[in-house]
């Protein structure tokens, strides 16, 4: 489990078929402190895809992604250069700060806009059909694995406001309209959704 609080910017090395061809291994570059007590086989979020760490190196770790992975979040997209949020697995009496994220990503989503709205700026995404019902005004939605809070939903389409300390430590503040991003709904959200389908 994560909370969606990025902890790191990490930069993709190296992408490495594996296997038959169809998986990857991913290279990611990172400060040290980023790696303090990792050991192998740990969980990692990588901009909300929690993989786990099968090489440590002194700044850098690698990961493997399935083919499953690659085709449903952005991952299968990415090339050496790119930046990466990153977050360590939360630990019992860690402190909360975002919300609960597993770092399952739900499916990709769109950026449609950005606009300067007094110190911070109002972000509006578009979400796939089968998860914009989970998403709620003033719930939680993880985007490429930042907690962020709803501000209005409208459709399949959501906005939510980025303040200059998000968009400085995170990928968000590098988004363009027309980029694709992983998007997790709120876990609450998914268990009541199967309460009520349940019921009736």
């Amino acid at each position: 489990m994560f909370t969606g609080i990025v902890s790191a910017l990490g930069t993709l090395r190296e992408v490495q078929p594996i296997g038959s061809g169809q998986d990857m291994r991913l290279l990611v570059g990172v400060a040290p402190e980023f790696l303090k007590g990792a050991e192998l086989g740990c969980s990692i979020a990588c901009s909300g895809v929690c993989l786990t760490a099968v090489e440590l190196h002194a700044d850098a770790f690698a990961v493997d992604a399935s083919a499953e992975t690659l085709s449903k979040t952005t991952l299968g997209a990415w090339k050496p250069g790119g930046r990466i949020n990153l977050e360590r697995a939360l630990k019992l009496g860690d402190e909360l700060g975002g919300h609960l994220v597993s770092g399952h990503v739900d499916g990709v989503g769109e950026v449609l806009s950005a606009t300067p709205e007094n110190a911070s700026v109002r972000w509006r995404f578009r979400a796939p059909h089968a998860i914009a019902g989970f998403i709620a005004s003033k719930g939680s939605i993880a985007v490429d694995g930042v907690s962020l809070t709803v501000n209005e939903v409208d459709g399949r389409e959501f906005g939510v406001n980025i303040i200059p300390h998000t968009a400085a430590n995170t990928t968000i503040g590098t988004l363009q309209p027309g980029d694709a991003v992983n998007l997790e709904i709120d876990t609450l959200a998914r268990y009541v959704a199967r309460l009520l389908e349940f019921r009736a």
